[in-house]
């Protein structure tokens, strides 16, 4: 006896389309084809397409950040990823300054066992290479499953890295075939246009995209890519790339034989500046900022090229409230905490925008947002794929149905949404973990804390 079989199943993987069914057993996929045997639930998927579940490797839950915590825990985060076909997440350790690295991840891996529905990794952020610090490496890496690291240009003050501390830590994460994450925006020219800008009582929101100009994320995409370069075995992610020419430089970099790649988000395929001059733009601030209406026409062109390695939603969710620092009115540009909803929001996202106009096939789209991201965070095959022996994680997604986005049908702790009102047609019906329905028609059905740790495994094959 079977646990699930998804009948008539038109499968999209990495290699293209498969007509069939599949069947699920003790939480993994057994076969895929013609299944004759009894099953404790079976589903028919006529008229539906079916992906591998996605894999978000960029979520911020329960995250101190701007003298706040993001305002989706891991129950609440869990909601809307298995809502939106998202099955595993990475999420980040932000260790508090001075806390021994491991006790960190205990902290947050011990918060999320007992709240995930959504499995999960995790990714560590280094805030400064002591050699405590460095010497944990080794144990997170190859004994925790602790496969990625990220290390920030930007943000002066809080967790800007300088570069001897960027090029220590990539040299030790390289040794033991791990990867290094950057979050890269030249932060200490950035501090003083802000400093600029607020003294010229320049501070509405889109003032947060001209203080952190194009040419500064360029700049140290660059730089942190040409100091990895020197590093033997060196694994590199851009991590949130907003601009065509970042993708460029890792593009050209791999070009040369070394493992760089370019994590973009749906947001920046989506919205340009001028959703900063909304009224309520202090919504829209995130980091890196929305570009110009070419940039987003030139990302498209990027994805569809095949230079953007993942999609990642980079889910910092933040309330109005909390947006507007508890006032009245939001303050300037530069208090408003930076972060964006969206882990609920890819697949439709970059299936209406992406795939049904032509612009990335079904396969792209698949590779993006499961395969890719499996791989780059060490969780493949297990992850990222539908295939015998992989874990039966899967999405269904009802190509025809059209909604209308609103707070009112998505499960984040939040209320707004950045794409309320936006249209489109495909969205996920059914949503399934290790073999168990954990999402069905909008209704959550995963118990809370039923969530995995799932180590990464270095080194990472990509």
């Amino acid at each position: 006896m079977l646990d699930v079989v998804v009948k008539n199943a038109v499968l999209f993987t990495v290699s293209g389309r498969t007509e069939g069914d599949i069947a699920i057993k003790d939480g993994k996929i057994v076969r895929i084809g013609y299944v004759q045997e009894q099953a404790d639930r079976v589903i028919n998927a006529q008229g539906k397409y079916v992906f591998p579940g996605l894999v978000d490797g960029h979520t911020h839950m329960e995250m101190p950040f701007m003298g706040t915590v993001t305002a989706d825990d891991y129950f609440t985060g869990s909601n809307a990823a298995v809502a939106g076909g998202v099955t595993t997440i990475v999420d980040f350790i932000l260790p508090n300054k001075g806390e021994d690295l491991i006790a960190a991840f205990q902290r947050v891996k011990n918060s999320a066992d007992s709240k995930a529905i959504v499995d999960f990794g995790l990714h560590m952020i280094i805030r400064e290479a002591t050699e405590k610090n460095l010497s944990q490496l080794k144990n997170l890496i190859l004994d925790l499953g602790v496969v990625s690291y990220k290390m920030f240009m930007a943000y002066k003050g809080e967790l800007l890295v300088d570069d001897k501390t960027l090029f220590k830590t990539i040299r030790e994460i390289s040794k033991y075939g791990g990867v290094a994450g950057i979050h890269a925006e030249n932060g200490e020219v950035i501090d003083e246009l802000i400093t600029q800008y607020v003294l010229e009582g320049k501070i509405d929101p889109v003032f947060h995209a001209y203080s952190r100009p194009e040419i500064l994320e360029y700049e140290a995409i660059n730089r942190v890519a040409s100091m990895a370069s020197v590093v033997p075995n060196s694994r590199l992610y851009i991590v949130h790339c907003s601009i065509a020419e970042g993708a460029d430089v890792m593009t050209n970099f791999r070009r040369q034989g070394l493992k760089f790649f370019t994590e973009s988000c749906p947001h920046y395929f989506i919205f340009n500046i001028e959703a900063l001059k909304r009224k309520d733009g202090y919504r829209f601030i995130c980091t890196p900022p929305f570009r110009s209406e070419e940039q987003r026409t030139k990302l498209w062109q990027r994805l569809a090229a095949g230079e953007i390695f993942t999609i990642g939603s980079d889910h910092a969710a933040f309330s109005e409230s909390q947006k507007k620092r508890f006032q009245d009115k939001p303050p300037s540009f530069h208090q408003v905490p930076n972060g964006v909803p969206g882990v609920e929001t890819i697949l439709p996202i970059m299936f209406n925008f992406g795939v049904r106009k032509g612009i990335i096939s079904t396969e792209q789209l698949v590779e993006v947002t499961s395969y890719n991201p499996s791989r780059l965070y060490g969780l493949y095959p297990q992850k990222g794929t539908v295939m015998p022996g992989s874990d039966a994680d899967l999405v269904i997604l009802d190509p025809n149905k059209h909604v209308r986005i609103s707070t009112d049908i998505l499960h984040s702790n939040l209320d707004y949404t950045i794409y309320e009102g936006i249209e489109v047609d495909g969205w996920p019906v059914l949503t399934i973990r290790r073999g168990e329905i954990v999402h069905e028609e909008g209704q959550i059905l995963g118990k809370k804390g039923s969530g995995k740790y799932i180590k990464g495994k270095a080194p990472v094959e990509i």
